[in-house]
């Protein structure tokens, strides 16, 4: 019997480590996705036009959605069907895997319903606002990702990484207004890089540096212990070495 006990805890702890890898990984992979995807598309664009010799202007879209109308639409659509695939896979949480579900499923409506063109039909208008309506879900929701889930004061996480947690969301929040804020006034729609580009730009990389640090963070919990790292939050037992009753 004793050794039977043994048996099973040695199991258990390997697939404690197992779990902690592939959620480390999903973590990271989202993380890249949200600081790769703000350079890649004008790059990309640049790149498309040197390698097919087109005029070298119009690398910058007017939004990352519009991107979707230049060369780098498959490099958009794919991150964000990767990153869509990414958080629905995600799972440490009950609440966290409710919460990244629902960021998965905004992610995939974003990439499959394109944003407006500049000349639109009826049905194109009414596909851009669900875009316009899927996009603001998935940032609100990456933004409760570290206002709420990785930043946690009644842990023993040190102040500085809860503190960059939250400055992450808040300024997820307030990169997101002032996209709506440029966009509905038209601000800088002369500039060769527009304003709404450099907002979205701004609030991709805060989640993606939020995500990679949380990787970085679990990474380096489990690595001291030999197990993931326990988040408590009141007499709650949270993450996946929650104890089983």
């Amino acid at each position: 019997m004793t050794d039977d006990r043994s048996v099973q805890r040695t199991i258990d702890s390997q697939q404690t480590v197992q779990d902690g890898r592939t959620i480390t990984f999903l973590r990271f992979g989202v993380g890249a996705i949200g600081v790769l995807l703000p350079p890649a598309l004008p790059v990309g664009n640049w790149l498309a036009d040197e390698v097919t010799g087109r005029a070298a202007e119009g690398y910058w879209p007017a939004s990352m959605s519009a991107a979707y109308y230049s060369g780098t639409r498959n490099v958009f659509v794919g991150a964000l069907c990767a990153l869509g695939v990414f958080l629905i896979c995600y799972r440490f949480d009950r609440r966290d895997d409710r919460w990244s579900t629902a960021a998965g499923v905004f992610a995939l409506g974003v990439a499959l319903c394109p944003t407006t063109p500049s000349d639109p039909s009826g049905l194109q208008r009414t596909v851009g606002v669900f875009h316009l309506v899927f996009a603001g879900l998935l940032f609100v929701m990456l933004a409760l990702f570290c206002l709420y889930s990785f930043r946690n004061p009644r842990s023993a996480q040190p102040v500085r990484v809860g503190t960059a947690y939250l400055a992450a969301g808040v300024l997820i929040v307030v990169a997101l207004l002032a996209a709506v804020v440029t966009g509905l006034s038209g601000f800088g729609a002369d500039w060769t890089v527009r304003p709404v580009y450099l907002c979205e730009w701004v609030a991709t990389w805060a989640f993606g540096a939020a995500w990679i640090g949380a990787a970085v963070e679990l990474a380096a919990g489990r690595a001291g212990s030999g197990r993931l790292p326990r988040q408590t939050v009141g007499l709650e037992v949270r993450g996946p070495e929650a104890p089983q009753t």
